[in-house]
């Protein structure tokens, strides 16, 4: 059974940083396009940022370029966003997603498993 299990969310001001983490079981990460998506209250969800595994090419959202940055250690079976500069349009609920086919953002219903999600508040 896939669990993902994400931890790291928050609350934090403005122009704080956070860094949230994804681990695997019964998955490994070094497989498929890993990465995260968020949804916020009344809106849809929307990929941030993704990354496939050995080649390592990364790809995000142009509303997160530059302050985000995905990575995952294939010894620990992790995936990472760290997040900085944020804003209060960051606020949201943040899911780890595992194969995420031909790594798009922009096809969420297509990502095979999930994460619960960890939520992120960002203080104006």
């Amino acid at each position: 059974q896939v669990q993902l299990v994400e931890s790291g969310g928050g609350s934090v001001q403005a122009g704080g940083s956070l860094r949230l983490s994804c681990a695997a079981s019964g998955y490994t990460f070094s497989r498929n396009c890993v990465g995260w998506f968020r949804q916020a209250p009344g809106k849809e969800r929307e990929g941030v940022a993704v990354i496939s595994p050995g080649i390592g090419i990364t790809r995000y959202a142009d509303s997160v370029k530059g302050r985000f940055t995905i990575s995952q250690d294939n010894t620990k079976n992790t995936v990472y966003l760290q997040m900085n500069s944020l804003n209060s349009e960051d606020t949201a609920m943040y899911y780890c997603a595992a194969e995420v086919p031909f790594c798009r953002l922009s096809a969420p219903w297509s990502v095979k498993y999930w994460g619960q999600g960890t939520q992120v508040t960002v203080a104006s």
